[in-house]
């Protein structure tokens, strides 16, 4: 399909269509303006690269190599772009839709990271303060106090619970089980300790398993009720929700996901993955939502005005441990990741991935830039970034 490309100044308006297979809208006039006050020099000045980001979402589709399409929305105080590509459907070869839900895997921690801080800011939960004292028996006597502090950063050592297998067959056999989340942190800690609290970090979707229950304990309600009360409804995220735990469905309009596989001839197959409950990721991977909200969430998160600045730190700290795995510096956050781009520049964001679809929020602190897709990878699990992916990101950052 034809992409249009649409770019206002405050001098001008230029239209200009060119053929591809992106629909792509640029606005640096409409941006949102950074809510952080007195910063002079925004640490990126100029607008998106139109050009870089509509090339690298070009040819999507059942036949690219690595995603079936994409939706991205590029913001901040230099100017905004917003492009979609690829199909919805491939056996239909419906256009993408660019307001479809997805699910944002991962995302969902920098949610439960916010709830938990703006608790602590209410002097209902404090950080420094072992989760075992909030949550008895939660924890057996063999673990060392685990503060809630350690469990925001990943650095409590708690090991992760026991999966289906380590192969997509194995996931896609398993894919409508309906495991508890209780009873996934009852095989964990049934281990034992990784090592010794706050040492070492390691990313595992445990620590916020824990940090939902320690909602629902803390508030009173559900972890789905706290979320939607403290910030679907307060930002006017109409279009994100937390699965129930029979349903396997993405609600509303959305772009099916899938999985390539390789038959036995040595063909490809994309095997539908859209249809999925996730439910035992729950408060570390169970958000579904859209572009749209999760910008809205981001510029709202990163300037402010969803946690405050005291508690917001947590979210752009990064404690001074070693990774489990790598053995390098830590990079993990309460519920965000500190990146820093081949040019230097210092962002920070949060990945998530379901069979099907890969997602990012994040930007600059500053919000200079802001930066959210939904990717619909073919191997959304995988080790490696996705292509399209990192080309979005480097696109997004270009200065």
């Amino acid at each position: 399909m034809n992409a249009t490309t649409r770019t206002l100044t405050a001098a001008a308006l230029v239209l200009g269509i060119v053929s591809g297979p992106a629909v792509a809208h640029a606005a640096t006039a409409a941006a949102p303006a950074p809510l952080s006050q007195g910063v002079v020099t925004p640490v990126i000045a100029t607008p998106p690269n139109a050009a870089a980001l509509e090339k690298a979402i070009a040819g999507l589709g059942p036949g690219h190599a690595d995603a079936t399409a994409a939706l991205v929305r590029v913001g901040g105080s230099s100017g905004s772009w917003q492009g979609h590509s690829g199909v919805a459907d491939v056996r239909t070869g419906r256009p993408a839709l660019e307001q479809g839900r997805f699910r944002a895997g991962s995302v969902t921690k920098a949610f439960t990271a916010a709830v938990v801080l703006q608790l602590a800011a209410e002097g209902r939960v404090e950080l420094d303060r072992p989760v075992q004292e909030y949550l008895p028996g939660l924890l057996p006597g063999t673990f060392k106090p685990v503060t809630v502090r350690q469990l925001l950063n990943y650095t409590s050592g708690i090991r992760p619970a026991d999966g289906p297998g380590g192969t997509f067959e194995d996931a896609l056999a398993h894919r409508f089980d309906r495991d508890d989340p209780r009873a996934l942190i009852a095989n964990a800690v049934a281990k034992g300790p990784e090592f010794d609290p706050g040492t070492r970090q390691h990313y595992l979707n445990i620590d916020y398993t824990i940090l939902g229950v320690l909602i629902e304990k803390v508030t009173g309600r559900s972890y789905e009720q706290a979320l939607t009360t403290r910030i679907f409804k307060p930002l006017g995220l109409r279009d994100t929700s937390l699965p129930s735990r029979t349903q396997t469905r993405i609600p509303g309009p959305h772009n099916r996901g899938y999985q390539a596989v390789t038959r036995a001839d040595g063909t490809r197959e994309l095997v539908d993955v859209t249809e999925w409950n996730s439910w035992s990721n729950w408060a570390a991977g169970d958000l579904i939502s859209t572009t749209a909200d999760l910008e809205r969430f981001t510029v709202a998160l990163f300037g402010g005005r969803l946690v405050p600045r005291a508690q917001l730190e947590e979210m752009f700290t990064v404690p001074e441990v070693k990774d489990f795995e790598s053995g390098e510096d830590a990079e993990q956050t309460a519920g965000l990741k500190r990146l820093v781009l081949p040019d230097g520049t210092v962002a920070y964001g949060k990945t998530g991935s379901r069979h099907g679809y890969s997602t990012v929020i994040g930007g600059t602190r500053d919000l200079s830039r802001t930066l959210v897709y939904s990717v619909n990878s073919v191997d959304a699990k995988g080790r490696d970034m996705n292509k399209v992916a990192f080309d979005i990101v480097m696109a997004a950052f270009t200065r």
